[in-house]
């Protein structure tokens, strides 16, 4: 089914932004892209934008390979009115990590369990490995071609959430790889894979190896520094490489917060629920069964007492006991 014969009439005669979720990843990055080109083709301009920052690693190494102009909500604020359309794309409103801005968000694509039921006049939420995989299908479905830099980033995106279809993949994502594989670069896709990491990022890996903390099959660990959200989400996959852990917590304190990362491969443990729950009280979060992200905000940590990163130990594990896993 062409979804956009459904799409389209929202977003013309207005001026469209495409929203990620706040720090946005290569999926969210490749999904804005590819939605944005795709428009293009059908005469609608939209602009992309996000709240939060570009992280060093893969995100930054996309816009850079791509050319791909990506605003901060900071930059668009003064000029963005209520009339504007907003397409969320690898995000849902109220879902923790995103922030609501100006404008009437119309439409949501993304791939995430929905944890606040909104009404949108298009809803596209669908469980794949990867939200850049129902980008993919919008170009096949209305028979459109990607362009060589929408095809490898989109392609870029999916390896990276299914953590090259090792993780949460679907019959679609892989379908959707081979929809994309003949338009790709792959020395462009190769180039973006490689590299990933800065020497600096080393001092965390440290420290997260010295601080790990394990409960009978949960892994805890904590850097007491500002992590990047990419870096994080890479530290807990690592923790989960252990074989006596099957459930990585991770944490980064930083000056806005609590930065958390939750990696499953217990069955009976739902990362994003895990999230969701523990945080309801003092944060936000949420995921997939297999990862999750939360935050808790600088200004509730003192709700937290002198030992912030205890207490949060304490409400996953209390989640987790409820639920016979701990």
């Amino acid at each position: 089914m062409n979804r956009l014969n459904d799409l389209l009439p929202l977003c013309r005669g207005h001026r469209v932004y495409i929203q990620t979720h706040n720090f946005p990843d290569p999926d969210a990055i490749a999904s804005a892209f590819g939605l944005q080109k795709l428009l293009a083709v059908y005469g609608v301009e939209a602009t992309l934008c996000y709240d939060g920052k570009i992280d060093r690693l893969g995100a930054s190494k996309m816009l850079d390979t791509f050319h791909i102009q990506m605003f901060p909500y900071a930059d668009l604020a003064a000029d963005m009115r209520e009339t504007d359309r907003i397409i969320c794309v690898d995000t849902q409103k109220n879902a923790g990590n995103v922030t609501d801005l100006t404008g009437d968000e119309v439409a949501c694509i993304d791939h995430h369990p929905t944890f606040v039921p909104v009404e949108y006049r298009y809803r596209d939420i669908r469980r794949t490995g990867a939200c850049a995989t129902l980008i993919a299908e919008y170009y096949a479905a209305s028979g459109n071609i990607p362009d060589s830099d929408a095809a490898t980033a989109l392609l870029y995106g999916i390896k990276m959430d299914t953590l090259n279809l090792t993780r949460g993949a679907t019959a679609l994502d892989i379908e959707m790889l081979g929809f994309l594989f003949p338009y790709s670069d792959p020395d462009t896709e190769a180039g973006l894979e490689r590299n990933n990491m800065e020497f600096a990022d080393l001092k965390a890996y440290g420290t997260a190896i010295q601080n790990i903390e394990l409960y009978d099959k949960t892994g805890f660990s904590r850097v007491p520094f500002p992590c990047p959200d990419a870096l994080i989400a890479i530290l807990s996959d690592f923790i989960l490489t252990l074989i006596e852990v099957e459930v990585a917590v991770v944490a980064s304190f930083r000056e806005d917060g609590v930065k958390l990362s939750v990696r499953s491969e217990d069955p009976n443990v739902h990362a994003g629920d895990l999230l969701h729950e523990a945080l309801r009280d003092i944060g936000s979060g949420g995921g997939h069964a297999f990862m999750g992200g939360g935050f808790i905000g600088a200004e509730r940590l003192p709700e937290l007492g002198n030992y912030p990163w205890a207490r949060i130990r304490e409400l996953f594990l209390a989640v987790l006991a409820k639920h016979g896993r701990a």
